[in-house]
């Protein structure tokens, strides 16, 4: 049987579980919004959500499976509110297909300075699935960089397995057709998580979850 956390959370293990999961639920958020500082917002408010409803966690689920669905709901409502507010527009990609040829021949095997040229194919990388539909972007994040299951995806996404196994393999072969063998090679370190943001993020949270640690 797994364990319940106790129904009143305490600030300072809720900040522990933070910083254990922040990286993937950032990158969760992210996938759905496709802008930082709006994914910034929404996990800080879907953090909330769930300090205040660790109580109700029975264990059905892995707990980073549970935090990730309270994310992913909060960052689909602000995307339905932004549609909402604005026209939708066709997506642009945000590379040509003469940058994406000169990706493609080089060989990062051979390059005097691979670390500089891994950057620029993450770079295109990271473009290139801001610019897949919103059902394939968040479905590819989910499964190819934060290794979740077939099944965790549908459970934090809500939708079928089926359909989770379909959009990944779509969202791939449109990857692999802009980026050749490339993909593989940076996928690991796409949207980086950097150390401050994972700060930010924390002292924002535990200063409306415990008052006393707010900053003077």
């Amino acid at each position: 049987m797994k364990p319940q956390p106790s129904s009143k959370a305490d600030p300072r293990a809720f900040e522990k579980i933070m910083r254990e999961h922040n990286r993937t639920l950032f990158r969760t958020a992210r996938a759905i919004l496709r802008d930082d500082a709006e994914a910034e917002d929404a996990l800080q408010e879907a953090y909330v959500q769930a300090y205040h409803a660790l109580g109700s966690f029975r264990g059905e689920a892995k707990l980073s499976t549970w935090l990730a669905r309270i994310v992913a709901n909060e960052a689909l409502m602000r995307l339905r509110k932004q549609k909402r507010r604005a026209e939708i527009v066709p997506i642009q990609l945000a590379v040509t297909a003469q940058e994406l040829e000169q990706v493609a021949d080089t060989d990062m095997d051979n390059a005097p300075d691979r670390s500089a040229e891994r950057k620029e194919v993450r770079a295109l990388l990271e473009a290139q699935i801001d610019a897949l539909p919103d059902g394939y972007r968040a479905v590819f994040m989910l499964r190819a960089v934060e290794e979740m299951s077939v099944e965790e995806t549908a459970a934090v996404l809500g939708i079928p397995e089926a359909t989770v196994r379909s959009r990944f393999f779509r969202a791939r072969s449109l990857l692999r057709e802009a980026l050749a063998s490339k993909v593989d090679l940076a996928v690991e370190e796409v949207f980086a998580f950097a150390g401050e943001r994972c700060d930010r993020i924390v002292a924002s949270v535990l200063a409306r979850i415990d008052p006393s640690k707010e900053t003077p």
